[in-house]
């Protein structure tokens, strides 16, 4: 019979081999991915700044083309300032190991109510990538400031590397 108590004979459920390691940390690292701190920081933040980018390009469209675009540019900006309170919160309640009160947004707040946060937070990913594409193609994207264009590339840089260190992640992990 086998002597049980050598090295190379424990338990599989008690042997730390360096594959179990490796999943251990995958499992870690793909939590940290999925934290409502890092999806606000990478998505929630920046998708704030384009709104708030884009209402503030549509105040100053309002110049030449009236009230409507006024009212518009300060509804845009009231709901970037809202929403980006938002993320603020949801990301410092996950810091703090506190259960979300509310979600992170405020479509996926209204959608809550329909029980459907997350359609109505794809409906806000769908805006906010529209406004990068109305900002572009529009031209108004020239018209920004430096500060205003260095807020651009700041939510820019956060949101595609964040987007392209998952999918490496992902796709190194699924190999």
């Amino acid at each position: 019979m086998a002597d049980t108590s050598a090295p190379g004979y424990e338990h599989a459920d008690t042997r730390n081999t360096s594959a179990d390691r490796c999943a251990r940390e995958s499992d870690t690292i793909q939590r940290f991915f999925l934290r409502p701190f890092f999806l606000s920081l990478t998505i929630g933040v920046p998708f704030c700044i384009y709104k708030m980018i884009f209402g503030i390009s549509i105040l100053r469209a309002a110049i030449a083309g009236g009230t409507l675009f006024a009212v518009a540019g300060w509804l845009i900006i009231i709901w970037a300032i809202a929403d980006l309170l938002m993320n603020t919160v949801y990301s410092l309640q996950d810091l703090l190991h506190l259960k979300a009160r509310f979600e992170c947004c405020t479509l996926a707040q209204v959608g809550r109510f329909f029980s459907g946060p997350m359609v109505f937070l794809a409906l806000d990913t769908l805006l906010s990538f529209s406004i990068i594409c109305l900002m572009l193609w529009s031209g108004w994207i020239a018209t920004l400031s430096p500060y205003e264009l260095v807020l651009w590339y700041v939510a820019t840089t956060l949101n595609l590397v964040s987007l392209s260190v998952v999918s490496l992640y992902n796709e190194i992990r699924r190999v």
